[in-house]
């Protein structure tokens, strides 16, 4: 007799089914469980406001952690940068796996890079973040652009561009490795230019906290790099108060580790790493003031250690005036 089907509690969008399909079959593999997709509509997916004005924080999330507590599905999948940091009762996180590509992408018109757009380019996205960062490096750049919030999914934003009402759109790179359209990229921003939103390019697998079994199968796609640096980098967001629509980047990573990462080359395997880097940066949106900081520290053992590091950097950047950039602070 097959086991019972495990139902996993997905959002509708074409990026989130993707994502939930890849988790599906690991799980299945892990399990040896059938798991079916169960499509749930969150605020996040039919509001037409931009995030900044319906709170970001928790939109696309709150549906799919209403349905694993009614116990109308088993688990959960979202995108781990949409996820609120403080802790859900009643609910774990048993897996993070791996992580995507953390870095942001351009997709521009005549296959541009940021540094070739026309003078008053006019550049889509929806997040503060990447208003900040791109505003702040055209400013230091000479470059003249504007900045075009925006909303929708993948074929939409695309679709500004491929119309030409936009010269250019960011979006993550892990979100179009994710439903196969990488190659549609022009330019691949280096986290230099542009650093990611706090657990960017992550997943985060969710299930009720009384469901051992589960969470324990769960627990093997869990990946102890990704889980320190995404803790360390929601920590930093956490401790700066800020809701994930504010203009907030952050990436833990290992340094030895980054340079082919940021060449687009898997992690070197078997090369000891020892060390953990937390950059973060806040700023106004028109990019006129930026607070940009980082801090390196032992790569963290225990979930304490990682927030610490969190926090540590975000005490730094409070001290350097960063609660003064955020506009929004979350409630």
């Amino acid at each position: 007799m097959t086991e019972k089907a495990l139902r996993l509690g997905t959002r509708r969008s074409k990026l989130a089914m993707a994502q939930s399909g890849q988790v599906a079959d690991a799980v299945s593999q892990v399990t040896g469980r059938p798991v079916e997709l169960v499509e749930i509509t969150t605020y996040g997916d039919t509001s037409r406001e931009h995030l900044a004005q319906i709170g970001g924080t928790g939109v696309f999330v709150a549906a799919l952690r209403d349905a694993l507590l009614r116990g109308e599905v088993d688990f959960a999948v979202h995108s781990l940068k949409d996820l609120p940091t403080a802790q859900h009762e009643g609910l774990v996180v048993p897996a993070i796996p791996e992580r995507e590509d953390p870095r942001d992408v351009v997709v521009a018109r005549d296959a541009r890079k940021l540094t070739d757009l026309p003078r008053g380019a006019r550049i889509g996205t929806g997040a503060p973040r990447r208003m900040a960062q791109l505003n702040a490096y055209a400013r230091t750049h000479g470059m003249e652009i504007e900045t075009v919030p925006i909303r929708g999914n993948v074929d939409t934003r695309i679709g500004f561009v491929r119309s030409g009402e936009l010269d250019a759109v960011v979006l993550a790179a892990a979100g179009l490795n994710r439903v196969g359209r990488i190659d549609e990229v022009t330019d691949f921003l280096s986290v230099d230019t542009v650093l990611p939103a706090p657990g960017q390019g992550a997943l985060a697998i969710e299930c009720a906290a009384d469901n051992a079994s589960l969470i324990a199968a769960l627990a093997e796609l869990d990946d102890p790099f990704t889980r320190a640096a995404v803790t360390a980098e929601r920590s930093l967001l956490a401790a700066l108060e800020a809701g994930c629509s504010a203009p907030v980047g952050a990436l833990a990573d290992l340094p030895p580790l980054s340079a082919p990462l940021e060449r687009g080359v898997p992690q070197a395997v078997g090369q000891i790493v020892k060390e953990m880097r937390l950059r973060g940066v806040v700023g106004t949106t028109d990019g006129s003031t930026l607070v940009q900081l980082s801090t390196t520290g032992p790569v963290p053992e225990t979930h304490e250690a990682a927030l610490a590091l969190g926090r540590e950097l975000a005490t730094e950047m409070l001290a350097q005036g960063a609660a003064g950039l955020m506009g929004e602070r979350a409630q």
